[in-house]
């Protein structure tokens, strides 16, 4: 059966998890300052039904995510608490090429699509983690 993440999927949330879940350092690129927003896929999904359903004047591009910003050091601290870990964070140099905010603009999805995401970090990570803990269990 093929899994729609795998743990090693480069992503920060699934690295996160993974190394917090194995009892491995948590590595942040850089101080941690730098922000990301998050969005739970099953609010992208909801996004992207809409969008199809639009008239065909409405092409895109749209921006779709969560506007909510948090720190790379403020998710790493997160899913250690979650997680119950006793991982360690660990800082490298970060990549010159790494930007230092990442947050959609998100007016257009809720104008043409009424749209906003509806699940919030606090309520999404928890489910990631626990998806991520039974896919490292099988």
């Amino acid at each position: 059966m093929a899994h729609a993440c795998i743990p090693n999927d480069g992503r920060v949330v699934s690295n996160f998890v993974v190394q917090a879940l194995k009892g491995e350092p948590i590595t942040i690129y850089g101080d941690g300052s730098q922000t990301r927003s998050f969005c739970y896929v099953d609010d992208l999904v909801e996004a992207l039904l809409r969008l199809m359903k639009t008239p065909d004047q409405i092409t895109g591009p749209i921006n779709l995510g969560n506007p909510n910003e948090f720190t790379i050091l403020e998710l790493a601290q997160r899913v250690i608490a979650l997680t119950h870990s006793k991982s360690k964070i660990v800082f490298q140099d970060l990549p010159a090429d790494d930007p230092q905010k990442r947050k959609p603009e998100i007016s257009q999805a809720q104008s043409c699509l009424e749209w906003s995401p509806k699940v919030n970090l606090e309520e999404g990570l928890p489910k990631t983690i626990d998806y991520f803990d039974d896919l490292l269990r099988s």
